[in-house]
């Protein structure tokens, strides 16, 4: 049974010399919390305002249900899409916001909104633009998670909340996923943070995909050995190389690798240091490497190593 839900097909989008996406190919499947990863700029949310039918393609196909979202009441009704930006008339009330909210998604739960604002201790009789910037968040992601809707995007809309309301966030969607599942994509760039709330990993850079992995295969996937650079080195000797910090005598370097008990065990014995590299420390080397800071350091690495050694 083909449970996707979202497809992008070769979708490219320019803006005069900048291609905001290049040829990006992804499928999204039901009933998974994915992690859209990447810089400012990498194409995040040109890519879900693409999905969402606000904004278009260059070229390309974006199919949501297996149809295009475009002018699609049948589609765009099964679609929440909460922004950092989210604008309301001016007038609204949050009270007023859910009230509409509750008019279009055919899902919307106003007993869990009614928590949801107690619980951010939203204040629903006042203006919305006289709320703070924390009020104006917990306002989208109340809509975001009351909606139910089978397709939700968060763009980012809780960076206006502090630690707490943020964990709040996190918590209450966790929650109610356990009890109604349905497709979320975070986008975001507190990515230690959400880590482990997703199933499954996208990152985007410079518009390209540079990963697409559900979330417990990139646990592992890289590591970071650290001793003596002699050592170092020669135990790394053709691998690719995310990062490299040397200090004297010492270095620390990444790498886009796995290692097995074996090589694991060697590096014991040759009195290496292995240590885990965090999803957040993944994407920031990755995408570091896709500019060309880390890249060429490990394309030369090899070479790099053999003329310190000369």
């Amino acid at each position: 049974m083909n449970d996707t839900i979202v497809e992008a097909r070769n979708l490219f989008k320019h803006y005069k010399d900048l291609n905001a996406l290049d040829n990006v190919n992804l499928n999204l499947s039901t009933n998974r919390i994915y992690g859209l990863l990447g810089r400012n700029g990498a194409g995040k949310t040109t890519l879900m305002s693409i999905l969402t039918a606000q904004a278009f393609a260059s070229s390309g196909e974006a199919l949501v249900f297996g149809a295009s979202a475009y002018e699609n009441d049948s589609v765009l009704s099964r679609i929440c899409f909460i922004r950092e930006s989210q604008k309301y008339p001016d007038d609204f009330q949050p009270q007023h916001a859910f009230r509409s909210a509750a008019l279009f998604y055919k899902d919307w739960d106003q007993q869990f909104a009614d928590r949801l604002a107690e619980d951010f201790q939203l204040p629903l009789k006042r203006r919305i633009k006289k709320l703070s910037r924390g009020q104006l968040s917990a306002v989208g992601v109340i809509i975001g998670l009351a909606s139910r809707a089978e397709l939700t995007f968060f763009d980012e809309p809780y960076l206006g909340l502090d630690a707490v309301a943020r964990q709040l966030f996190y918590d209450r969607l966790v929650e109610d996923y356990a009890d109604h599942p349905r497709t979320i994509i975070l986008s975001s760039h507190l990515i230690d943070e959400v880590a482990n709330l997703l199933e499954h990993v996208v990152v985007i850079d410079r518009g390209r995909i540079i990963m697409d992995a559900d979330a417990e295969d990139i646990r592992g996937s890289a590591v970071t050995v650290s001793g003596s650079a002699d050592t170092v080195d020669a135990f790394l000797m053709g691998r690719k190389v995310l990062h490299r910090e040397t200090l004297g005598s010492l270095a620390s370097v990444t790498v886009d690798e796995a290692l097995n008990s074996r090589e694991r065990a060697e590096a014991l014995e040759l009195g290496l240091e292995l240590s885990p590299v965090s999803l957040q420390q993944l994407v920031v080397r990755k995408t570091m490497a896709g500019a060309g800071t880390a890249a060429s350091g490990a394309e030369n690495f090899t070479d790099d190593v053999m003329e310190a050694r000369r």
